[in-house]
């Protein structure tokens, strides 16, 4: 869908995207608002593709293979498609739903993460759902199914990724799987009914808990991780 308006709208693009690089980078924005666009920039890159923060490793370890490396490089397109290409062509569409300037853009509220929109203020899911409305009338109650669905997959995921930690750390026992699965459903209740604002702010402090040792760890482990690449690149040659 995101591909198609911006097909409709291709004349409108180069200017979409200086939109966004002037906004970021103008003297009006100055230094504080260039270092608070790049920090919030990487705290949602880091929640939307998990880099550096070792939780996908969780994944990848599971597959079956020859060359360990093989597998690492497949998972360095996932930050690539995830954040580069697919919040790229969001925001795009999020910037074109306002090309003809029908519509004053108001002040951004950075505690919320919304604009004043008409007299409104919209953000985030609400945002994007109505600039894809805009073209694609309807489009909105297409967009409500795939968010629940992207819920819940990533529910299904870091339940899987906390379920392998759990396991490390209490041993593979049935109380200990049971345990764990109690306290994730009550976690997700607890989610659920606070503010989205809170549950934010804490993914981020976990997503950083996690970063700050696993960098250490891939600093430590970067003499093996050349070795195991030298030897996928050596039997590749020889392929």
């Amino acid at each position: 869908a995101a591909l198609g308006i911006i097909l409709m709208h291709i004349q409108s693009v180069p200017w979409a995207i200086g939109q966004v690089v002037s906004g970021a980078f103008s003297l009006e924005a100055g230094f504080g608002g260039l270092l608070g666009v790049m920090v919030q920039g990487f705290r949602r890159a880091a929640f939307s593709n998990e880099a550096g923060a070792g939780s996908a490793a969780i994944a990848h370890s599971a597959v079956k293979t020859r060359f360990p490396a093989s597998e690492g490089i497949v998972a360095l397109l996932e930050p690539f498609i995830d954040t580069v290409v697919i919040c790229t062509m969001t925001a795009i569409v999020i910037v074109l739903f306002n090309a003809d300037n029908s519509f004053a853009w108001g002040q951004v509220d950075s505690a919320t993460s919304t604009v004043l929109i008409d007299g409104a203020r919209m953000g985030g899911v609400d945002l994007t759902s109505a600039a894809f409305d805009s073209v694609l009338p309807g489009f909105r109650y297409l967009l409500t199914i795939a968010i629940i669905l992207f819920a819940f997959s990533t529910m299904i995921s870091w339940s899987y990724y906390g379920l392998q930690s759990w396991k490390y750390l209490f041993g593979r026992s049935t109380a200990a799987d049971l345990s764990y699965k109690l306290l994730f459903c009550l976690v997700v209740v607890i989610g659920a009914a606070v503010s989205l604002g809170s549950v934010i702010e804490f993914s981020d402090a976990m997503i950083f808990a996690m970063v700050f040792p696993n960098m250490i760890g891939l600093f430590l482990l970067f003499p093996k991780v050349r070795q195991e690449l030298n030897a996928y690149l050596e039997a590749i040659g020889r392929k």
